[in-house]
């Protein structure tokens, strides 16, 4: 079983202001959308996304029913490869840090079989490459924009204070990384300044081994550009510090539209601290968040953080409009208002494709295809999340979600959580809850459908070995061990850290050793 551990440290911050980015709707009535950006221009505004009208009622949890959202479109994103990687480190503030981002086993595609890999670290660099450091952060606005296809860009360690500079990628195979290979080393820190940190328009980028921070908006926003979508892009051992909005944002180009699609987010971290969330505005914020997208990718990251002391944050992991076959495993979320979302909405701008994946749905909105969500802790902890307005909400929420699958996680709230799982709306069919394990109920909403087989709910705290450092693996003697049921070949064979289930699995995401 692997260790947990990460460092603690304090980020300053500075004035922030109002966003741009598409108001996406939670529990409370949600703003108005803001304006696009041009996906293909270095003055594109903040985020972006395509703006689509004025979101109307809450499509948030907790106890209330929510109204349908009418925003515009988002969406897209970008895959890349199957990444190794693994983060120790990181910086949090209020409450201990948690996690683990290191080892455990990779599990192919949606449905795939299971690939060993670890969180280690990057290769070195291959082809053209191009040394920065701190003394040129005046200069990578240009040299980034203007980069040649396949040019690595190797970051020497410092602080990069980029004064409202943005980096924009928009030529294919560009690498953005630290020299040393230690994400820490390096920070790129937008002091609220510039909206976003790293725009990525063009196809297999990769971002790894650096820290982001302070973004006025996003700190890497993955989008389609004027010219085809962007596919294969690829985030890897990166520190993310207190974006004031979503620190991941992924979604198309809005004209033409081209997806972003097949990223994969891995062995990173991303952090709000208790001085960062005093920037964001209207509670406006999240962990990753993405529209219209196709075949991501998120395992092995440590998300925490994400809630307001008024109002309801977004997910850990968020992706929605119509987005599909998005996998997410292995992951720690801490102390987050609400942990991974599936689909949320019921009507509006969803992307939709010609095989028509889910004829169940008789044409109806459907907001999410597919997708897997296996393996994770979520874990509410601090007293200050549950003190806050809304508290914890849900662990899991598969919203107008066809076919989506969440097996073999682990949830575990300290005090009140609404719903450690929820399967909600009409257009949520064909919906397997398998194996989870949980401190709190599982909740069917609003003519939602689903199987649900061998979870436990209500479970005690004491089952586990350290619920305030995250450590949920099971304790000898726990309830959970050898009482799952069989969830058959290739959807879940290995749990959280890599080990192989048995004939009898344990429920949860641990599956605890002889």
């Amino acid at each position: 079983m692997r260790a947990i551990v990460f460092v603690i440290c304090a980020v300053g911050t500075a004035l922030a202001a109002c966003s741009t980015d598409e108001n996406d709707s939670s529990s409370a009535a949600g703003g108005s959308a803001g304006a696009a950006g041009a996906a293909g221009s270095p003055t594109a505004g903040a985020g972006g996304t395509n703006a689509g009208g004025t979101s109307t009622g809450g499509m948030g949890g907790g106890s209330n029913t929510g109204g349908t959202s009418t925003g515009g479109t988002g969406g897209g994103s970008n895959t890349g490869g199957a990444s190794t990687g693994g983060m120790g480190g990181g910086s949090n503030t209020g409450g201990a840090s948690t996690g683990g981002m290191g080892g455990g086993s990779n599990t192919g595609g949606t449905g795939g079989g299971s690939t060993a890999s670890t969180c280690e670290p990057m290769p070195p660099p291959t082809g053209a490459t191009t040394l920065v450091t701190p003394a040129m952060t005046g200069q990578l606005q240009s040299l980034i924009f203007n980069a040649s296809p396949h040019e690595t860009f190797v970051f020497a360690s410092g602080t990069y204070a980029l004064e409202g500079a943005y980096l924009w990628v928009r030529a294919p195979g560009v690498t953005l990384r630290s020299e040393s290979g230690n994400p820490e080393d390096v920070v790129l820190d937008g002091g609220y300044q510039s909206s976003e940190i790293v725009t990525i328009a063009a196809s297999d980028v990769t971002i790894a081994e650096l820290s982001i921070r302070r973004a006025f908006t996003h700190p890497i926003h993955v989008t389609g550009s004027d010219t085809g979508p962007t596919v294969n892009t690829r985030i890897y051992r990166v520190f993310i510090t207190d974006p004031r909005e979503q620190a991941i944002k992924i979604n198309p180009s809005s004209n033409p539209v081209h997806f972003a699609d097949d990223g994969e987010i891995a062995c990173s971290r991303i952090v709000m601290t208790d001085a960062g969330r005093g920037h964001v505005s209207d509670c406006y914020t999240g962990g990753v968040d993405a529209h219209q997208a196709r075949g991501w990718l998120l395992r092995d990251n440590e998300i925490e953080g994400f809630w307001c002391e008024s109002g309801l944050a977004e997910h850990a992991i968020h992706f929605w409009r119509g987005c599909r076959d998005t996998m997410v495993e292995r992951n720690v979320l801490v102390d987050n208002a609400r942990g991974v979302g599936l689909g949320m909405a019921t009507s509006g701008s969803a992307r939709t494709y010609p095989d028509n994946p889910c004829p169940a749905a008789g044409g109806a909105y459907v907001d999410h295809y597919g997708g897997i969500v296996r393996n994770n802790f979520i874990v509410g902890k601090r007293p200050e999340l549950f003190s806050s307005q809304d508290g914890f909400d849900t662990g899991i929420g598969l919203w107008s979600a066809c076919n989506a699958v969440a097996v073999h996680n682990t949830i575990v709230a300290t005090n009140s959580l609404f719903s450690a799982i929820e399967w909600r709306f009409s257009t949520s069919t064909g919906i397997r809850i398998l194996n989870n394990l949980a401190t709190h109920a599982l909740r069917e909403r609003d003519g939602a459908s689903a199987e649900s087989q061998g979870n436990i709910d209500n479970a005690a705290l004491s089952q586990f070995e350290d619920v305030a450092a995250a450590n949920l693996h099971l304790k000898a003697g726990s309830s959970a061990i050898d009482h799952g049921v069989s969830v058959g070949p290739g959807l879940c064979a290995e749990d959280i850290d890599g080990d192989l289930r048995d004939a009898t699995p344990d429920v949860g995401a641990d599956e605890r050793l002889p």
